[in-house]
């Protein structure tokens, strides 16, 4: 069992055609998939009608979510791709929050979890206890991600979801072919943050199904 929401194809800078990275992720045991190919104020009008129709060539290997990974948009003009996006078809927003490894602009965090229209706050790096209550409060799933470099404050963002109770999901922030990971490494990368065994379990396989169940 398992659900990755948080993907790249050649849409955005992944190496993989959706078609092959739908694949990829079913042999090797996935139940659906969410493609988060990355967007702005530039390209999201080229990008989500392209997902949608991967979804849509696609549902013969598992079920195919198409969503968009809102990258370095200034935080003031989230909401607004955000809308965008769905507008358009969009079915899963993830938003690229202020990981360590990468100059994203400060008040991203606070953006995405203010908006119940995210779905997931992707490698919030040193997430503040102001930004994950409000997280939890509007709905917005943290990630522990296993993408390198994002994933060195996997620990401190274990530590702050825990201590106001937020649900996690575990993802792979796959762009290329070994970044996809089945349910074993799934969970090594939940215990290697710190997780319980529980609490990895219920990030793996249990708080993804319900994500994707409440879909429309």
């Amino acid at each position: 069992m398992r659900i990755d929401l948080h993907t790249h194809s050649i849409l955005s800078d992944g190496e993989l055609t959706p078609a092959e990275l739908v694949r990829r992720a079913m042999v090797i045991g996935h139940d659906a998939i969410a493609i988060t190919d990355h967007v702005d104020m530039t390209n999201v009008d080229l990008v989500v009608p392209a997902v949608v129709r991967a979804a849509e060539l696609t549902e013969d290997y598992i079920r195919t979510i198409p969503g968009v990974e809102i990258t370095h948009v200034p935080p003031k003009q989230i909401d607004k791709v955000i809308k965008r996006a769905k507008k358009l078809g969009a079915q899963w927003i993830v938003v690229h929050g202020e990981t360590v490894a990468e100059p994203v602009a400060p008040g991203t965090n606070l953006m995405a979890a203010g908006n119940s229209e995210v779905n997931v706050l992707a490698h919030p790096g040193l997430i503040t206890d102001d930004v994950m209550e409000k997280a939890v409060r509007n709905g917005v799933l943290i990630e522990i991600t296993g993408r390198a470099y994002h994933n060195i404050t996997n620990g401190h963002v274990l530590a702050v979801a825990r201590r106001f109770g937020a649900k996690m999901v575990v993802n792979s922030d796959a762009h290329a072919p070994g970044n996809l990971m089945d349910e074993v490494a799934a969970m090594k990368v939940a215990v290697g943050a710190g997780m319980t065994e529980k609490e990895a379990y219920d990030a793996v396989c249990v708080t993804p199904f319900d994500a994707v169940r409440k879909l429309k």
